[in-house]
């Protein structure tokens, strides 16, 4: 099987783990048109312009680390579903860069443990500004029929 499929599988199988019960009424839901709207908001939302390029990879690791915390990086592997060498190449970039920092696992000097830096949750919260901006205008415009009901906000 190539690393690609197998790493594919093991993201469904890790998302199966996560996914809450299937409820009574999701024959109610048109699976496939929501799947379609989250492809097309998806399409916009990381198209949204920003004042910091980063590369998706980059901006992925960002956020695993600000709403998971420390992690080691066998666990970025999994997660981020790149390769060894790619995510240590990553984490030196974004090291390099100050915007993480390797420290020893206390628990397993063999191992490292990546946290965040307050850089990188500047990045983090900067680009979450910018989208809110561009975002504001368009929802403003949205009628009450077409809000969804309030949600708490998520962490980090």
């Amino acid at each position: 099987m190539p690393r690609s499929v197998d790493r594919g599988h093991r993201l469904v199988s890790e998302l199966d783990q996560r996914a809450p019960p299937v409820r009574d009424d999701i024959d109610a839901l048109d699976v496939d048109a929501f799947a379609a709207a989250i492809e097309d908001f998806n399409r916009v939302y990381i198209r949204i312009p920003v004042r910091e390029k980063l590369p998706f990879t980059t901006l992925s690791v960002l956020d695993t680390l600000a709403r998971s915390g420390p992690a080691r990086l066998t666990d970025l592997t999994r997660t981020e579903q790149l390769t060894q060498p790619g995510i240590t190449q990553l984490i030196a970039r974004l090291e390099r860069d100050g915007l993480a920092l390797r420290r020893r696992d206390p628990g397993d000097g063999r191992a490292v443990i990546v946290h965040l830096t307050d850089a990188g949750r500047q990045v983090r919260r900067t680009r979450h500004d910018d989208r809110v901006r561009y975002l504001a205008p368009m929802i403003s415009e949205l009628g009450a029929g077409h809000l969804p009901p309030p949600c708490p906000p998520s962490p980090g």
